[in-house]
């Protein structure tokens, strides 16, 4: 079966459609009015192997904070549509990328119970004209969404951009071994039966 999704989010806010290829080859049309955001996005698709279509339109002249954080939610819910009920898949990833000088460590395990967890810098100040602490919202939006554990760990870094780079590449590479289907796994990984 594909794993697929597709996600329309129309709000007040934001206008979102987001299309996920869970078992695709990296390939992605990312179109938001943030810059930076748009960079993170792509990475994201080409480093995770996922075929990602995002047009985002929002209202930044307020700022960027609602296109991003509805980006992270249709994300979200993209993986958990796209996964269903999760058989055969790997489950678990934990992932370190260095960018630089550089080091973020993304553990995760897509289990059905949403949690996020940040340890490093408390991000301050911009990059370009990208507020930093979106970093946190977007990922909080992803993690609930999708209903994945996610801890994100910035083990060192000094360059902000590297740093969120750094990140998102980690979550990319760890969502792309967590889906991945297990050949020795018959149903659903977990005692339970369920996730």
């Amino acid at each position: 079966m594909k794993r697929t999704a597709r996600i329309e989010r129309k709000t007040t806010e934001t206008n979102i459609v987001l299309e996920l290829n869970v078992d695709g080859s990296g390939t992605y049309d990312i179109h938001t009015p943030v810059g930076f955001f748009n960079h993170m996005m792509e990475l994201f698709a080409k480093h995770g192997f996922f075929d990602l279509s995002l047009a985002a339109g929002g209202d930044v002249e307020i700022d960027f904070h609602h296109t991003v954080e509805d980006a992270g939610i249709c994300l979200g819910q993209a993986f958990k549509k796209a996964l269903g009920a999760k058989e055969n898949i790997i489950r678990y990833a934990d992932v370190k990328i260095p960018m630089d000088e550089a080091l973020a460590q993304v553990s995760l395990d897509i289990s059905g119970r949403p949690y996020f967890v940040y340890n490093g810098p408390d991000f301050k100040g911009k990059v370009g004209d990208f507020d930093l602490e979106l970093v946190e919202e977007f990922f909080q939006a992803f993690a609930v969404h999708s209903a994945v554990t996610l801890h994100v760990s910035v083990l060192s870094g000094k360059n902000n951009h590297h740093i969120v780079e750094a990140i998102f590449k980690a979550c990319a590479r760890a969502m792309d071994k967590a889906t991945q289907r297990d050949k020795r796994e018959a149903g659903i990984p977990s005692t339970k039966g369920t996730l």
